[in-house]
């Protein structure tokens, strides 16, 4: 598509590209072999888009997944990286996917939780970030365990400890640092669910920005800009997203 300075109106009205980041997220805007921050597959991205449409990039840099919602649905950013879901959809316009994470579940060392299938009882409390795309799903999908929201997605662990609780909920790759750094602790095997993590952008923006910047996530997938940068970053246990 060809880059107009209608369409770069629609992305940039201020003529800088503000980029959303959560990161809350091991996975979409850390790194483990850049010494600038912020650094990471989210960042790689929003410098080629900003790239393309001939504007510099501005980062709005938040701790969790809701603040960076928020932020693209008031008008606040332009584009941003966060994982589909239908609640977030009133006033935001997903891409596909361009990238998959696991959500899963973590459980002290001597639980007699063994499977997921063992997580969703009665009188169980999971712990989970208030705002994450995980914590959206289980409020969907759990029936019998009681979900208690902490402040961040990083938190989750230490306030299961700190509160005697049996589970906490998150991303995979966060639970499993925090199992890393934390003694008596440990991930189960499996996922609860597949996290499909995409690009955005306000809804009250211009249908020709919302088809190029689809276009845009195609191509970084696949180029093999996105696997690239997974790679680069020494992010592990994310896989790029299939095309749409």
């Amino acid at each position: 598509m060809t880059v107009t300075p209608s369409l770069v109106a629609q992305f940039a009205p201020t003529g800088v590209l503000r980029a959303s980041l959560n990161l809350g997220n091991a996975v979409l805007a850390h790194s483990k072999t850049a010494s600038e921050k912020p650094a990471g597959v989210t960042i790689d991205l929003s410098k080629e888009l900003a790239r393309e449409l001939g504007v510099p990039v501005e980062f709005l840099q938040f701790q969790t997944a809701a603040k960076s919602v928020e932020a693209l649905g008031n008008g606040a950013a332009d584009v941003g990286f966060m994982a589909i879901d239908p609640l977030r959809a009133d006033r935001i316009q997903f891409t596909a996917a361009y990238v998959q994470i696991e959500g899963a579940y973590l459980v002290p060392q001597d639980s007699p939780i063994k499977a997921n299938e063992q997580v969703d009882r009665a009188g169980t409390t999971i712990v989970v970030g208030a705002g994450s795309a995980y914590a959206l799903y289980l409020a969907r999908a759990i029936q019998h365990a009681t979900l208690l929201q902490v402040p961040t997605s990083e938190a989750v662990v230490a306030a299961m400890l700190e509160g005697g609780h049996p589970v906490a909920a998150g991303v995979r790759q966060q639970l499993e640092a925090d199992a890393r750094r934390i003694a008596g602790v440990r991930v189960l095997d499996g996922r609860f669910m597949v996290i499909h993590q995409a690009m955005a952008m306000p809804k009250d923006r211009g249908a020709q920005a919302h088809a190029y910047l689809a276009d845009f996530v195609e191509r970084m997938k696949r180029s093999g800009f996105v696997a690239d940068a997974l790679a680069r970053h020494g992010i592990d246990g994310a896989r790029v997203a299939e095309p749409a």
